[in-house]
């Protein structure tokens, strides 16, 4: 079975998830902007990886504006983000990610990733100032624990991977 990893990664969390995972699946691994639609149709099992941004998985489009030609396929998509893992999160990133069709061909999992304010660019930086802005405006007690724990962070690269992560997925491909 052929299998290739593709992935989108701003700060680099997602590109060691993809690197694991192609690794151990023995995987071709692509960051995306080297990779066509053609390119993916050669593979049976494809993975995708894409940083959270405002709940949307980055570079997902690439799978979820073809699946009409990917649905004979296995198909994984993960994300990754600073926050941990919650089911009403994960379901939230797959309904706003994916239609209910899409739902059928794409297998999805969260990992959590970290944060890195000093490898973001210019225009991220800015718009996690103003999340950072406003959420300190915020009464504490109107706080959420993701608010909480984003203000902990802010201004401290915090890394959360862990290979055995990728568990869920590896053993998925393989069944």
């Amino acid at each position: 079975m052929k299998t290739i990893v593709i992935y989108k990664s701003k700060t680099g969390f997602t590109r060691k998830y993809a690197e694991w995972i192609a690794e151990d699946l023995s995987a071709d691994t692509f960051d995306i902007s080297k990779v066509t639609i053609n390119i993916l149709t050669a593979y049976d099992t494809i993975i995708y990886g894409g940083s959270l941004y405002a709940i949307g998985i980055i570079g997902v489009k690439l799978i979820t504006q073809n699946i009409d030609k990917l649905k004979d396929k296995k198909i994984v998509v993960f994300a990754t983000g600073a926050s941990p893992s919650r089911e009403d999160g994960i379901n939230e990133i797959i309904d706003k990610n994916f239609t209910q069709e899409q739902q059928k061909y794409i297998k999805f999992f969260y990992l959590r990733g970290g944060f890195n304010y000093s490898k973001l660019n210019l225009f991220d930086k800015f718009l996690m100032t103003l999340l950072k802005w406003k959420i300190k405006n915020k009464k504490q007690e109107e706080l959420s624990s993701d608010e909480i724990g984003m203000l902990a962070i802010y201004d401290k690269p915090v890394d959360f991977t862990e290979k055995k992560n990728i568990d869920r997925i590896i053993t998925y491909v393989n069944t």
